[in-house]
């Protein structure tokens, strides 16, 4: 009975493994990167049978000589004697032991060597930098692709060194080879040789790891107070460590020397002693010397010394993260323009967002979630879209599919008939509407607006966490509109076919779901879906990518695709000071949601050399070369061929969509608060230490995030999408420097740093600042009060920057939320420049009262302080239609939350209705008196609530 027990279970383990394996290369094959999945697993069991079978020999044939090298009789001595029974018992299992004990070290040395399938692809495929560090002068391949290999084999050496020292020396000291007596140790000349050959190999390895450590110096991080997570050699290095490492290594081959002598001598003496001077040599010259370098000789006048090394990590770190042509401008921060000049320059430097993409995500959520089993992200995306032939900054977001909104959760409903969300939603990043509402371009079920038409189910997203069975005999919910409930069956060429009651099984195991094996919901045609955020299919299919934390989805070709960026790192590049990737690409918007895969990831080279995209629809995963030049990208390229299409294989039309990565640029805008600085003095000294300001429209204290905003650098002829961000000084919280990227992947200038830096006296206002004497300002507070009185709730947006003439303008969106409502409005906007600030209904008007047009209108009372009526009188008809809004959205969630599905369906029902009443009541009212609607265009990633 237990052998059977114990036959079903080692059988049920092995399935289980097999379970996992099996389900992976299905899902690669149905991808079509099968040759990924197989690069991966032949390298790993290449290097786990090449590096446990070599680890099995070694140890195998040490133990093996060990027993044949032992002395014919055995000494008369108490212990030996006590060792018989040992002897005894161990003999008649010697060849079992030893296949044993081989094994299961060959079995660990494998496991370990077959995690190092990466640095085994890139030392084998790697491709040249061209660039030669300055100390030793190697490609800088040697130190990304070759060094880490070469220090890979070296610790394999020496636990095979050990693991054969340690276990020759037990097999000769059990059969009297080796005995321990009181004055000491003895052993016989055969145990004597083979312990010091062994002996003599540990110390070879020891020389070359000095020999390594010699270029190890040019990627090793140190603690330097010029700099965080400095990298590269110092004076001390250069002048100390560096020659004690050669005087070492010289030791070091000396002392292994004497240790084979013993071949012949047959005594300990000498190798005994040369190895206690290279122990001494190693504290003296490789500690002591250092220490004493850096005492006395560089202390004393460290900014000397250190000038030229740190000249070369200033070098070596701009180039490694790109930011080696930031184009630096002197800025004066203050303009010598008149208001006329300024205010016609406002209207053409930028088109500023007024929409927030996070603070409107609720309103999204609240206007076109349509039904409850649909959801957007927190933090919504800005892309750009020509509506009406005009290229409109746009915030975007996809209606996906949300579970805990379905009306009934089981297991059939949950992955069978609610499957997938439905259609993107986009609106005018510049304009609203006169209540403060979003003016969409595409909204609705189904989709109707301004985009060109597309297949608008969402199967793969951000959102999208858990697996469906589709194609087979369960028709899915398509969507719903006033006629009824749509069914669907999915028709696209994604996931993995469950004809195969195998595979059936395999995936009943992989997602612990047994209904999976007999479920009569799945028939032929059934396929399963999984592994469906975009982020997960890019990180799956190119393992050796590190993926953005912002994906985005864009209609591109009559398909929504999520556009993912993707970067190859490395941490081997010389001199260029390492960040953590985790910690510089955080800000005051990073959740849960938009983290990095790798977010612990130490890095100091960094190329957004891959643009990779995902089919909402069928979860088809492309990846395109980016950067063309970037040796590591080259180096995968050949590890994995063909998984990565040329750059012109891009399509014109997703071309238009793509833009400079937000964590890209963190990185960049990180290490330029000190790496702007390009003299060696001025660095170590730290007087131009810049920081990144916390977001002044938080609590949280987090980095102020960057935002994508279309607008003009002064040395540019039109504006262009772009990436910006300031800098504040260290301690201090007024603006030093304003920096943008110019993020429109078409344009010829597309990467392009430009750095506005101010004097460095300079009083301009920073964020901070500029926030605080929004909130301090006489009228802006009476608003306020007023409003929170009446129980509102006001959110800030996006604090953005705009260089204008010479000086900076801040604009900030304010948006409010009224009593008992679920979604926020916008409602004023804030305008600082200079010493001048407005609040006012529109953009427009703001600009004309800061740059003295008319004069600024008096707070409003009544009914004009109510929530998106923005300072005018509006109709009664609409003003009853978005109560009776409000009232049937309420209701509607109360009766979700008590699961009441009917009268749900009403009250959403009524709460469409009144949402039609209040566009045509809006609509009738638009087309009788002009609007005045505010005028501006793009940024990304706004603020939070304070």
């Amino acid at each position: 009975m237990l052998m059977t027990l114990g036959v079903l279970a080692v059988l049920a383990i092995a399935f289980v493994i097999f379970a996992g394996f099996w389900t992976d290369w299905l899902w690669y094959r149905s991808v079509d990167y099968s040759s990924v999945f197989a690069t991966m697993l032949w390298t790993k069991i290449g290097l786990f049978f090449v590096f446990g079978l070599l680890m099995t020999l070694v140890v195998g044939v040490n133990i093996y000589l060990a027993h044949r090298l032992r002395p014919p009789l055995s000494a008369m001595s108490v212990e030996q004697q006590s060792l018989d029974r040992y002897r005894m018992a161990v003999a008649p299992y010697k060849k079992w032991l030893l296949l044993g004990v081989s094994s299961l070290v060959g079995l660990i040395a494998g496991a370990s060597a077959a995690g190092q399938w990466r640095t085994w692809l890139q030392w084998v495929n790697g491709t040249s930098f061209h660039i030669k560090d300055p100390q030793f002068h190697k490609d800088v391949s040697f130190y990304a692709f070759d060094l880490p290999w070469y220090r890979f084999l070296l610790s394999f050496g020496f636990a095979a060194a050990v693991l054969c020292l340690l276990a020759a020396a037990a097999v000769h000291y059990l059969y009297g080879g080796l005995r321990i007596t009181s004055p000491g140790a003895r052993a016989t000349g055969a145990a004597t040789g083979h312990l010091s050959v062994l002996l003599g190999v540990f110390v070879s390895l020891k020389a070359v790891a000095y020999w390594l450590d010699r270029y190890a110096l040019a990627v090793k991080s140190s603690d330097f107070k010029a700099t965080d997570g400095w990298t590269g050699l110092r004076y001390v290095d250069a002048n100390a460590y560096l020659p004690a490492k050669t005087i070492l290594f010289c030791i070091a081959i000396v002392c292994a020397l004497l240790f084979f002598s013993t071949l012949w001598r047959r005594t300990w003496s000498l190798p005994v002693i040369g190895f206690g001077l290279m122990v001494l040599s190693a504290i003296l010259i490789g500690g002591l010397y250092p220490a004493i370098v850096q005492k006395f000789q560089v202390q004393p006048n460290e900014q000397a010394k250190e000038a030229p090394f740190i000249k070369k990590n200033i070098d070596a770190t701009r180039k490694a993260y790109g930011i080696k042509d930031t184009d630096v401008k002197e800025y004066p921060g203050r303009s010598d323009k008149d208001d006329t000049q300024l205010r016609a320059g406002a209207d053409t430097t930028a088109s500023v967002r007024l929409l927030d993409p996070t603070v409107v995500s609720p309103t999204f959520q609240t206007l076109q979630q349509v039904r409850g089993y649909y959801t957007f992200p927190n933090t919504l995306d800005v892309d750009r879209y020509k509506i009406d032939g005009k290229e409109q900054d746009t915030v975007v977001g996809l209606r996906e599919l949300n579970l805990v909104g379905i009306p009934e959760s089981n297991w059939v409903n949950d992955h069978f008939k609610y499957t997938h969300g439905y259609g993107m939603v986009a609106a005018e990043g510049t304009t609203t509407r006169s209540n403060g509402e979003p003016l969409f371009t595409e909204k609705n079920l189904p989709p109707e607006g301004k985009l060109r038409p597309y297949e608008p189910r969402v199967y793969f997203g951000e959102e999208t966490k858990q697996y469906s069975i589709v194609g087979g005999p369960t028709q899915e919910i398509d969507y719903s509109d006033n006629s009824g409930e749509k069914s669907y069956t999915y028709r696209g060429k994604g996931g993995v076919g469950l004809d195969s009651p195998l595979t059936r099984a395999a995936y009943a195991v992989t997602f612990s779901e047994p209904q999976i094996m007999y479920s009569g919901a799945i028939g032929k045609g059934s396929k399963i879906l999984y592994d469906r955020t975009p982020k997960e299919r890019v990180e799956a299919v190119a393992p050796w990518l590190t993926i953005d934390r912002d994906p985005y989805p864009a209609v591109v070709d009559g398909r929504i695709k999520w556009i993912v960026d993707a970067y190859t790192t490395t941490n081997g590049y010389p001199y260029a000071s390492r960040t953590t990737l985790g910690d510089t690409t955080t800000d005051s918007l990073t959740d849960e949601q938009r983290k990095l895969l790798t977010p612990d990831n130490r890095v100091n080279y960094i190329r957004n050399s891959v643009k990779a995209t995902v089919d909402a629809y069928d979860g088809t995963v492309k990846l395109y070369q980016w950067d063309t030049e970037d040796p590591v990208l080259k180096t995968w390229m050949k590890a994995f061929p063909g998984t990565v299409q040329p750059k012109g294989r891009i399509s014109p039309a997703l071309m238009e969509h793509l833009r400079y990565p937000q964590d890209l640029f963190k990185v960049q805008r990180d290490l330029l608060t000190r790496y702007h600085v390009k003299d060696a003095s001025t660095f170590f000294s730290g007087s131009e230490v810049w920081r990144i300001p916390a977001d002044p429209t938080t609590t949280s204290g987090d980095d102020v995030p960057p935002y994508y905003l279309s607008m003009k650098m002064p040395d540019q002829p039109g504006q262009s999408f772009s990436l910006t961000s300031t800098f504040v000084p260290n301690r201090r919280d007024n603006l030093s420097a304003f920096m943008a990227v110019d993020a429109n992947a078409a344009s010829k200038d597309y990467g392009t740093i430009r750095l506005l830096k101010l004097p460095s006296n300079s009083t301009v206002d920073g964020p901070k600042l500029v926030q605080s004497k929004f909130n301090s300002n006489k009228a802006v507070a009476e608003q306020i009060n007023i409003w929170r009185r009446g129980d509102s709730d006001v959110e800030y947006g996006n604090l953005l920057t705009v260089p204008l003439d010479g000086g900076l303008l801040y604009v900030e969106p304010v948006y409010l939320k009224g009593a008992g409502a679920s979604f926020p409005l916008l409602s004023k906007v804030l305008v600082r420049y200079g010493d001048r600030t407005a609040f006012e209904n529109t953009l427009g008007q703001a600009l004309d009262v800061v740059f003295g047009k008319k004069s600024a209108t008096r707070p409003p009372t009544g009914d004009q302080g109510r929530p998106g009526d923005q300072g005018k009188q509006t109709s009664p008809t609409v003003r009853k239609a978005l109560d009776d809004a409000q009232k049937a959205f309420d209701a509607s969630q109360e009766a979700l939350k008590r699961q009441d599905w009917t009268r749900y369906g009403e009250e959403q029902k009524k709460l469409q209705e009144a949402l039609r009443k209040a566009k045509d009541a809006e609509e009738k009212a638009q087309s009788t008196k002009p609007s005045t609607k505010p005028s501006g265009s793009p940024s990304q990633k706004p603020g939070k609530k304070p």
